[in-house]
């Protein structure tokens, strides 16, 4: 989808049927404007006899022209925490407390101390990742303009890609994480001011090279500006793959949130490595309606991610959060959450609960230490739209496989055949999954971990909880 509007499909109950409808803007009659002559984008219609053969599907991927950038080996798939959910749960805040002075932010000592992207609070996070075989952190809140990101009319100008705020020591942070051997990862909140991020692309790509910085996350919270325009038109189209064709200049990966949806350019543009554009985890912290229901990813997995990778953001231990919201919750059991690393695929996966939470859970922090995010080969076994899914993923760089499978609301028993092993080799299974008294509600944590041998003859019968899930890694026997 290149220059051109999104589409959506319209319903139509009278006649049971779907209508084509291409997302336009306010700004002008057209839903599309063109020069002849032009291609149109590519649609699809996939149609499989069961619902596994969806997820296997290369066709949107494969329909897109081959890798213009030639070789993207400066960026590596990888894992990573970061500065992100406790700003969700309100353990601190994006903004330090800057108040604007001559039309520049200036710090006149009115600091809350609630910011969280702080050297010190940064660095936390590259001890944990370089424990854990973690490679990334990620650092939002890093950069001025936060006290104005939402909420107001007239976002341009506000955000500066290449000013940290005072307590953000920059040059300290990139040389401990490089000492540590690990990346940071950029964040670039555009709050949808798309003129005044077109304008500083430039200088805020050139900055991450000068860092050693080669994945971006970008964000588009609020109403485009101009206003008018929509996230899914035309406008926008171009300006999400603009820039990401720009960051590869300066070899910059672009993992965008509240994006167009994915359509398989990523082959053309290989360092457009993921996208959120799914209802992610950070609505569990604070929507009203009580965040993702526990069916939610057994439907994403066979919708949204037939697109291309999602930057869901699993991994969350501490589900109940009592200390700091006690109105919401994550609807699942944490075997659940440790099943996503292998059922969603992202070569960007984060860790994204706080580090006292994973440290005060070892056990469970072994899955998220040892689990792969680059496949050579992936596996649907079974499921079923809406109710449940397992996959099996083989890590390109060990051989070593991985095994993830998620339940809706119901509990469910589950058969596993091990048939896609290597054959004549044995492996270690370390097994993840609910406790008998599990449920995502009532007992999320309840969590069973088992250790066998087996090879592509065993066969095993799991039990899933409700709202739950296992998940198991495959390790070689040497």
């Amino acid at each position: 989808m290149v220059d051109y509007a999104d589409m959506t499909l319209k319903v139509d109950t009278k006649n049971l049927a779907f209508k084509s409808n291409l997302v336009g803007s306010r700004n002008t009659i057209y839903k599309v404007k063109r020069t002849l002559p032009f291609e149109t984008p590519w649609r699809t219609i996939q149609i499989t006899d069961n619902a596994p053969g969806l997820i296997q599907s290369n066709l949107i991927l494969n329909l897109n022209e081959p890798n213009k950038l030639g070789d993207v080996s400066w960026f590596t798939p990888m894992k990573y925490t970061g500065v992100w959910w406790e700003m969700h749960l309100g353990k601190s805040s994006w903004d330090y407390g800057m108040e604007m002075v001559d039309g520049k932010w200036t710090d006149t000592g009115k600091a809350h101390g609630k910011h969280g992207a702080t050297t010190e609070n940064v660095k936390r996070f590259i001890d944990f990742s370089a424990k854990n075989n973690i490679g990334g952190v990620l650092v939002e809140g890093w950069n001025t303009g936060w006290e104005r990101w939402i909420g107001f009319e007239d976002r341009e100008g506000v955000f500066d890609f290449v000013t940290p705020y005072p307590d953000y020591n920059l040059d300290s942070v990139t040389a401990y994480a490089k000492q540590k051997g690990v990346q940071i990862i950029m964040h670039h909140e555009t709050s949808a001011a798309t003129e005044t991020y077109e304008k500083q692309q430039d200088s805020a790509y050139a900055f991450m090279q000068k860092y050693g910085m080669h994945t971006v996350k970008s964000g588009y919270v609020g109403k485009i500006l101009p206003k008018g325009e929509y996230h899914h038109g035309q406008y926008m189209v171009n300006h999400y793959n603009n820039a990401a064709i720009k960051a590869a200049k300066y070899q910059v990966a672009v993992n965008a949130h509240e994006p167009i949806k994915a359509t398989g350019l990523r082959r053309t543009y290989p360092n457009i490595i993921s996208r959120e554009g799914v209802r992610g985890q950070e609505f569990n912290a604070w929507s009203s309606d009580g965040g993702n229901p526990p069916e939610h990813l057994s439907i994403v997995a066979f919708t949204r991610m037939l697109a291309g990778p999602i930057d869901y953001t699993p991994g969350i231990f501490n589900i109940k959060f009592n200390e700091y919201k006690k109105e919401n919750q994550v609807n699942t059991t944490i075997a659940h959450q440790l099943a996503l690393y292998v059922v969603l695929y992202s070569p960007v996966q984060m860790a994204a609960d706080l580090v006292e939470h994973y440290e005060a859970n070892s056990k469970p922090l072994q899955f998220i230490n040892d689990v792969g995010v680059d496949w050579s080969e992936t596996k649907v076994l079974d499921g079923k739209v809406g109710d449940f899914v397992t996959i099996a993923r083989k890590e390109r760089k060990t051989d070593n496989w991985f095994l993830g499978s998620i339940t809706d609301e119901n509990s469910r028993e589950i058969n596993l055949d091990f048939d896609f092993l290597d054959k004549g080799v044995s492996y270690k299974a370390t097994i993840y999954k609910d406790g008998k008294t599990a449920h995502w509600d009532t007992n999320p944590l309840s969590m069973e971990i088992e250790t066998l041998t087996i090879n592509k003859k065993t066969k095993l019968k799991i039990y899933m909880a409700a709202g739950g899930g296992v998940a198991i890694s495959l390790k070689k026997k040497r």
